[in-house]
């Protein structure tokens, strides 16, 4: 390889094992405050679910909780 490219590989390696401590951060960060919210009294898969919800657009969001519903009511669970 010329020196353009071995450098320009040094710097995706780099720049990739930064991202990679970092992710590693932000998810000790997020574990963090699942635990934290938990000490404070609030489920945290309860939690996780209603964040998973957030990150959804209504519309999916709607049309997965009809879903749900529909199974429920299948599967006899009361819905």
């Amino acid at each position: 390889m010329s020196n353009t490219t071995d450098q320009q590989l040094r710097l995706f390696a780099d720049r990739i094992a930064r991202l990679i401590d970092e992710r590693k951060g932000v998810s000790d960060d997020i574990r963090d405050t699942y635990t934290e919210a938990a000490s404070q009294g609030y489920d945290k898969a309860a939690l996780r679910e209603v964040i998973k919800l957030l990150g959804q657009d209504e519309e999916k969001r709607k049309a997965h909780a009809a879903m749900v519903e529909l199974y429920g009511v299948q599967l006899g669970l009361g819905f």
